[in-house]
C-alpha cells in the first residue's frame, strides 16, 4: 500500500474572476522529490503556499501528512522555502537562525547543534557571524534553506529554491536535497529549469493552472516520444506534435 506525504484532491482556487488553480489532483509519496515544472503563471507558487499552510483553496482539499491543511500542528512539520528571501539583513547568519529557531521551539545545546548542522549542510560555516546584508545572492539562498530546515522537517516545500543562482552553487543545493532525501526527507521543489526537473523522482507538469502530466522523468520523455523534458513539456501543453 502507498504512503502518500501529500493528497491534492480537485483543488481549485480562484482571486476574484481569475482561476489560478484547476482542478487539481496529485498524490505525492513519502520519500520522494517531487518537482513541479511550469513556466511563471503556471500556479506552481500558489500550490506550494496552500500545501505550507499559507493559502488555502477556494473548493477542494489539500491533505498534507494526514491531515487536512491549514493545521498548525502539521506546519510545524514542514519546512517552507519561499521564492523570495525572508531574512533579517542588519543581522548575522546565526542571529537569523537563532529568530527564526524560537518559532519552533528550538533552544540550548540542541539549538546550537541544528545551527551547527544546517550551516555544514548549507556549505555557509565560515561565515554564521557575516551579516546578511554581506551576502552574496546565492549565500542568502542557501541560508534560507538552512533556516528551512531548522527543525529537522518531515516535509520540505521549496519555490524556485536555485533561482538566479550559478551552476556551481546550484550543484551544492542539489547536493544538500539528496542527502537530505536520503534521510527519509520528502521533497517538493517547484522550477522552470528543465535540467533541474531530471533530478526530480517524478514531475508534475503545470500550466495555465492546470496539471497536464504526471510522471518520471523517463516516463514523460518516452510517452511523448521526446529526447529531453522540455520537448516533453511541449507536446503535454499541445505546442508541437508527438513524433
Amino acid at each position: 500500500m502507498n504512503n502518500f506525504c501529500v493528497s491534492i484532491k480537485d483543488v481549485t482556487k480562484h482571486f476574484g474572476k481569475h482561476v489560478v488553480l484547476k482542478n487539481i489532483h496529485l498524490d505525492i509519496l513519502e520519500g520522494e522529490i517531487f518537482g513541479l515544472l511550469g513556466p511563471s503563471g503556471a500556479g506552481k507558487t500558489t500550490l506550494v503556499k496552500e500545501l505550507s499552510g499559507l493559502d488555502t483553496p477556494t473548493s477542494g482539499e489539500n491533505i498534507v501528512l494526514g491531515q487536512t491543511m491549514p493545521k498548525l500542528d502539521v506546519i510545524n512539520r514542514i519546512g517552507y522555502m519561499a521564492q523570495s528571501d525572508a531574512l533579517y539583513e542588519d543581522l548575522s547568519a546565526k542571529e537569523n537562525l537563532q529568530f527564526f529557531s524560537s518559532l519552533y521551539g528550538l533552544k540550548g545545546m540542541k539549538l546550537k547543534e541544528r545551527i551547527q548542522e544546517v550551516m555544514k549542510l548549507v556549505d555557509l560555516t565560515e561565515h554564521v557571524n557575516k551579516l546578511v546584508s554581506d551576502y552574496s545572492g546565492g549565500m542568502k539562498r542557501r541560508l534560507s534553506l538552512a533556516i528551512a530546515l531548522l527543525h529537522e522537517p518531515e516535509l520540505l516545500i521549496l519555490d524556485e529554491p536555485t533561482v538566479g543562482i550559478d551552476p556551481v552553487l546550484r550543484k551544492k543545493i542539489w547536493d544538500a536535497f539528496y542527502q537530505l532525501n536520503e534521510q527519509g526527507t520528502t521533497i517538493i521543489v517547484t522550477t522552470h529549469v528543465m535540467d533541474e526537473a531530471e533530478k526530480c523522482d517524478r514531475l508534475g507538469l503545470m500550466r495555465d493552472g492546470s496539471l497536464i502530466a504526471v510522471g518520471t522523468p523517463s516516463e514523460l520523455k518516452q510517452h511523448t516520444n521526446s529526447a529531453t523534458i522540455e520537448e516533453a513539456f511541449l507536446v503535454y501543453g499541445g505546442d508541437v506534435d508527438e513524433n
